[in-house]
């Protein structure tokens, strides 16, 4: 009897040293399960350098900031890839899963996303929209009102074509390629055209595209029309730049772009800013709204201009010597 209590007892003894030892993971094990996971919805309109910056940017700065994915937050990133009524399919997609939150990349998947959540509280953080307002998206640079705020990449069009102009003095007739049905482009061409007269350029010549397929056709209706061209911000033509390239470096017309990554893809000169950056800055905007704040007293953020990339080799094949005065301020250098 005695030998029996006293297995009973070590056992009890035993059983209370397990549970104290596994108490606190069980209880750490609560807490993780407990711990809330942000949904978010990533909308990208199109592949490019640009846009995947944006996105690249949101995610590393979400991870910065204690968001990590498969812990506390999950994402499910789709690409409408220049197609419309993919981007508006997604929009729906979001809206019907209840998304905490819209991360939209771009102008039209923007537009596509407010107009899917209209009548929703879903909120919206948007990057790469050039002009919010002109697109309806919200109601002011300052109080955005409704749902949405975001960062936009506005580029000044006076230090695009000083640049333009420090490299190639003497031009007269500048060309530029972009989709009539974006709005951001249509706010850029207008913006050149307003400007071009102040800096002594005669004309500019445009030349419109429906999608990636028409790009190097338009192009090509430059060539013995233009002494140089430029391509904005635009999605459609940035996805099918190459094309845009070939041409020029065929042709000798010097190609300049307000994307400093399009620089490494074959512009002489590109001037803008980091989309990298952008993304992180529309990051801890969406935190602030996760966290209660209204996207409405937001204030949609404007980039300042940070990078100049130019690209010797393709200068070369163009015909143009970049001056140094370029050169001492370049920040992105491609030389091979």
């Amino acid at each position: 009897m005695k030998k029996r209590a006293i297995s009973k007892l070590l056992v009890g003894v035993s059983l209370v040293l397990v549970l104290a030892l596994a108490l606190p993971f069980m209880s750490g094990c609560a807490k993780e399960e407990g711990e809330r996971v942000y949904k978010i919805g990533i909308a990208q309109y199109a592949t490019h350098p640009a846009l995947d910056a944006c996105r690249d940017g949101f995610i590393d700065q979400m991870e910065e900031e204690g968001f990590v994915e498969g812990e506390n937050i999950e994402y499910d990133i789709l690409n409408a890839e220049g197609d419309m009524t993919v981007a508006a399919t997604i929009a729906q997609q979001f809206v019907s899963e209840q998304v905490d939150l819209i991360y939209s990349i771009a102008t039209p998947i923007t537009m596509a996303c407010v107009a899917a959540t209209e009548g929703t509280d879903i909120p919206i953080v948007f990057t790469a929209v050039t002009d919010p307002v002109t697109a309806r998206i919200v109601d002011s640079w300052d109080k955005p009102g409704g749902t949405v705020t975001g960062m936009s990449d506005w580029i000044e069009i006076d230090p695009q074509l000083e640049m333009i102009l420090e490299i190639v003095p003497d031009i007269e007739k500048l060309g530029t390629v972009y989709n009539a049905g974006e709005v951001n482009s249509l706010v850029q061409v207008a913006e050149l055209m307003g400007a071009a007269s102040d800096f002594g350029i005669d004309s500019i010549v445009t030349a419109p595209v429906a999608t990636t397929a028409d790009v190097m056709t338009a192009a090509q209706s430059l060539v013995g029309r233009v002494d140089a061209i430029w391509v904005p911000t635009d999605n459609t033509v940035v996805s099918a730049f190459e094309a845009v390239v070939g041409v020029c470096e065929d042709n000798q017309i010097p190609l300049f772009a307000a994307d400093v990554s399009s620089a490494e893809r074959g512009a002489i000169a590109a001037m803008g800013f980091s989309y990298y950056d952008s993304g992180k800055d529309a990051c801890k905007l969406a935190i602030r709204i996760l966290e209660g704040e209204d996207p409405a007293n937001i204030s949609v953020g404007r980039p300042g201009i940070t990078g100049l990339g130019v690209n010797l080799p393709a200068a070369d094949r163009m015909g143009v010597t970049i001056p140094q005065s370029i050169l001492d301020r370049a920040t992105v250098i491609v030389e091979e």
